[in-house]
């Protein structure tokens, strides 16, 4: 089951392909070392990408992710009732989109149908995945995790990365030095990891309890590490940002990112997952349609043109299809 699902979207990637050439043997031995839990995590392998600004991606060997699949089937379905229903990054039945739409929801509410004052507080977790503490995450996933068998797996793959960005001494990247500070604490979760995208959920849920039920936020939405809040008054968010900001430092070994906190006016346009929210309309990021307008041939028309379906988008929607027309 977990190499199906993995496989999906990947069956022509060369390392898949020299998988699958002997399926049943590397299923097979495998299956036989988590049996005998002499399952060890490989080295990952590291490259570049840009999405659009440049980012590290770290990419474990199809065997380890056979393995994050499993793990990420099992741990879903047990962790994912207890996130706030307004958590959407890689969640089933959530995403960017309907994160947008309750944006807009939200600040049509509090504006009290644009006639009233909207103020939104958007804020950004510095160097998150790189951020992330080994110790506290393992406790975290220990609350509800009781086999010890799947808590020795799961602490092997948290552990492996560091020990690969420990070796590799990636430093520019955000990642601590080994022992730079004495006795400094084992962070980081690869950003390529199937199981990250869930180990960040469970993380950042601390952060969604506390703003939802110690602070009593209403209009709260996060989206990985991204997250806004909306209200009518400008100090008031600017006294949550205060709170949150030494909450993030003093429970979870977290920074708010400095140059990406802000709180603006509605009518300003609020900028967020790619989209501009304004009073009755959402338009794309300038950004975004720039590099759209780049890239757009026949082969990603259709994926453009869902990317437009929500929001204010008919004049680039023709555009785009005229630049496909001149191409053909």
């Amino acid at each position: 089951m977990s190499w199906e699902e993995f496989r999906i979207g990947k069956t022509k990637k060369p390392d898949v392909l020299e998988f699958g050439r002997h399926l049943e043997d590397n299923l097979f031995a495998l299956h036989h070392e988590l049996k005998n839990k002499r399952y060890k995590h490989s080295d990952y392998t590291s490259f570049y990408i840009t999405d659009p600004k440049v980012r590290h991606i770290h990419k474990a060997l199809v065997k380890d992710r056979i393995v994050h699949h499993a793990i990420h089937r099992i741990l879903y379905p047990i962790f994912d009732p207890a996130f706030i229903h307004d958590s959407y990054s890689c969640r089933i039945g959530k995403g960017t989109h309907r994160a947008v739409r309750r944006l807009g929801n939200f600040t049509r509410k509090v504006s009290k149908n644009y006639t009233g004052k909207c103020f939104v507080l958007k804020c950004d977790i510095r160097k998150f995945f790189a951020s992330v503490d080994h110790e506290m995450l393992i406790e975290l996933l220990e609350k509800k995790i009781k086999d010890e068998d799947l808590m020795r797996l799961i602490r092997e793959i948290v552990g492996s990365f560091y020990l690969a960005i420990r070796e590799s001494s990636l430093t520019s990247l955000g990642f601590p030095r080994e022992r730079e500070r004495e006795r400094e604490r084992e962070r980081g979760v690869p950003l390529g990891n199937l199981t990250s995208q869930l180990f960040a959920n469970v993380y950042l849920n601390e952060l969604d309890q506390f703003v939802k039920h110690d602070l009593r936020i209403k209009y709260y939405i996060r989206y990985c590490d991204d997250f806004v809040i909306v209200g009518d008054d400008e100090k008031d968010l600017e006294e949550i940002c205060v709170k949150i900001k030494l909450f993030l430092e003093a429970k979870l070994r977290m920074e708010l990112h400095p140059n990406k906190v802000e709180i603006r006016k509605l009518n300003q346009g609020i900028d967020f997952l790619g989209y501009v929210i304004k009073p009755h309309f959402s338009i794309l990021r300038t950004k975004t349609k720039n590099r759209m307008l780049k890239r757009i041939c026949e082969k990603n028309l259709s994926s453009y043109l869902e990317l437009l379906s929500h929001c204010n988008g008919y004049g680039l929607e023709e555009k785009i299809k005229g630049i496909v027309d001149l191409q053909k």
